[in-house]
């Protein structure tokens, strides 16, 4: 039950990658996005790290996903609109790494698994999660905060109205 389970959770998040990057439309984009993220979450429940698949969920497939609809929705991107032009080059480039990646995946199908260490005991626990993100990750954690509060920030200066400015001989108000 759990290989067909991990199966299916596998190529449900193989098809919503090649969804992200294959669809030229932005909605379909961000909904394939939303079916990686959600398998993910099946493949931590697979894992025993319920904590994890509900941050999973509630963090990424909640916020951000819906932060991505949010700005799509917001810029008005029209789906008839033509694709932006290729760089030279792309096309042979795109072929050779997918030719590469796919040859080390084969290597590493061929080396066969290695034995997998045993997970500890509190493995996916919010007390886990949260005793190595504030002392082994506290440095990376306190970046992306001050990372994510830039944005904020420079979001909200961006979205403000700009104040008509005041010309000669006019009155201030």
């Amino acid at each position: 039950m759990e290989v067909a389970l991990f199966s299916l959770a596998a190529a449900g998040a193989l098809a919503g990658g090649v969804g992200v990057v294959a669809s030229r439309l932005p909605v379909r984009n961000v909904l394939s996005l939303l079916l990686v993220l959600v398998c993910v979450a099946v493949l931590y429940l697979l894992l025993a790290a319920p904590f994890i698949a509900v941050l999973q969920v509630i963090v990424y497939a909640g916020a951000i996903v819906v932060l991505f609809l949010f700005v799509v929705m917001l810029l008005h991107v029209r789906s008839g609109e033509p694709p932006p032009d290729r760089l030279r080059g792309q096309r042979p480039l795109s072929v050779l790494l997918v030719a590469s990646l796919l040859a080390a995946l084969a290597a590493v199908v061929r080396a066969g698994p290695a034995a997998p260490a045993p997970a500890p005991e509190d493995f996916g626990t919010a007390q886990a999660v949260g005793r190595v993100l504030f002392t082994t990750y506290l440095l990376a954690f306190e970046v992306a905060s001050v990372i994510l509060l830039a944005g904020i920030v420079a979001a909200v200066v961006l979205g403000r109205p700009a104040r008509p400015a005041a010309g000669r001989g006019e009155e201030r108000r």
